[in-house]
């Protein structure tokens, strides 16, 4: 695989990393009063980072969403929301890391079910190759991991060689990271690899 093509990669993955994915909540079902599935267990089976946004699909007037604290959402409570979306089909942008507490606008809805916990993980560090000849500065040691548990990836090259993608390089080898799920790792990884 030619460096640019790897470089190609690299940057059409951090393109993806910075724009954000945008979720539709409930799926098909959207935002309604008796969903197929649970919002909850919806949300339990995606990952959430800041840039992303939820869509909820909904009729104007029939309906709205409550963005509340943990206590409104366990009471539906819907006097002291933090932001009311009450457009038809809104859009909420996560711009922080932590938990988000969505609840209808209509009380009987949340009661029956209309609710949603969000919890969008923590914004990771940016992967910079160090290319300078000096020294990097000395940070501060972090704890070793056993070799069992330094995460891996079994690799098939363009000309069908089956290799090891070597885990991610130790705190201090001059080596920061960038973006999240480890895409961005991997690509230099095979770009190591394959140079």
């Amino acid at each position: 695989m030619k460096l640019a093509t790897i470089l190609g990669l690299l940057v059409i993955g951090f393109i993806g990393l910075c724009s954000g994915y945008t979720f539709h909540v409930g799926g098909k079902d959207g935002w309604v009063h008796d969903p197929r599935e649970s919002y909850n267990h919806w949300a339990e089976r995606n990952r959430f980072q800041v840039n992303d946004t939820l869509v909820f699909k909904y009729t104007k007037g029939l309906d709205s969403v409550l963005l509340v604290n943990e206590e409104a959402y366990n009471k539906c409570n819907t006097t002291n929301s933090i932001q009311t979306l009450n457009d038809e089909n809104p859009i909420f942008k996560f711009t922080r890391s932590g938990p988000f507490f969505f609840i209808s606008g209509h009380n009987d809805k949340c009661e029956n079910g209309e609710k949603l916990i969000v919890v969008v993980m923590a914004v990771r560090h940016h992967k910079i190759v160090n290319s300078s000849t000096t020294a990097p500065p000395t940070p501060a040691p972090a704890p070793a991991l056993a070799p069992e548990l330094a995460p891996s990836a079994t690799l098939q090259t363009a000309d069908g060689k089956i290799v090891q993608a070597p885990a991610p390089a130790p705190a201090n080898s001059g080596v920061a990271y960038i973006g999240s799920g480890g895409f961005v790792g991997l690509i230099l990884g095979l770009s190591l690899i394959l140079v």
